[in-house]
């Protein structure tokens, strides 16, 4: 018994290039480019959030740290001063440098700060007269009276600390201001670690807190990715 298969036939060429036309592709093909375009744009928007996010924690977690190495001074950085009376902000720190220099953290202390329109004093010079009165001999004092932000003062330093041949320090500042200025000092060829203060106006309320945590983030993020990239550091 013979069994007799019935093969197909043979697809035309005509109608084999109508299947293949644009038409009858699968939309899938089609819609790659927009898929790439979101995936691209997600990637984006998950950089732009965790970004902050990840800056803040590290604003937040170097401002619980309390780095107190050997080193060869202790930087106080400026803030207001009133007619040569250190503001509440400014005398927490110094009273914080004092007793780290009492513990032997540092053989000197450097008082950073420039002045405003109409100050007799700079802020390094009343930080200084205010070490000076309570024991600390002159000669172990170093003011250096120039800059209006963080960044012009660690410039400064830079230069004082390069004449003396000096390249490590303690900074002492606002638990939020830690971090960046910790990197401004690396920047300007110091090896920074970082004692905050745990007192004064900046760390009152938890709303202070969070409003400095927000304003260091943005400030660090600046620093990184504007004044680094310019040159302006």
């Amino acid at each position: 018994m013979t069994l007799e298969v019935e093969l197909p036939e043979s697809q035309d060429p005509q109608e084999r290039e109508e299947d293949e036309s644009p038409e009858r592709r699968p939309r899938g093909r089609r819609l790659r480019p927009v898929a790439w375009t979101l995936r691209i744009l997600a990637v984006l928007l998950a950089i732009a959030i965790l970004t902050p996010l990840a800056v803040g924690w590290r604003v937040w977690y170097q401002a619980r740290q309390d780095e107190r190495p050997k080193s060869d001074a202790i930087i106080v950085l400026g803030a207001a001063q009133y007619n040569g009376r250190p503001s509440p902000t400014l005398e927490w720190r110094l009273r914080h440098a004092l007793s780290l220099y009492r513990a032997g953290v540092a053989p000197a202390i450097v008082t950073v700060g420039g002045k405003r329109e109409g100050d007799r004093f700079t802020e390094a010079a009343a930080g200084q007269a205010w070490l000076t009165q309570r024991g600390v001999p002159a000669s172990r004092v170093v003011a250096v009276p120039e800059g209006s932000d963080t960044l012009q003062s660690m410039k400064a330093v830079g230069s004082a600390f390069e004449r003396r041949k000096w390249d490590s320090a303690v900074i002492v500042t606002d638990p939020w201001h830690a971090l960046r200025s910790k990197r401004m000092a690396e920047g300007h060829g110091i090896k920074a670690a970082a004692s905050p203060t745990r007192s004064g106006p900046s760390v009152q309320t938890r709303d202070t807190q969070f409003h400095y945590i927000v304003r260091e983030t943005g400030g660090y993020l600046w620093y990184v990715t504007v004044a680094r990239v310019t040159g302006r550091q």
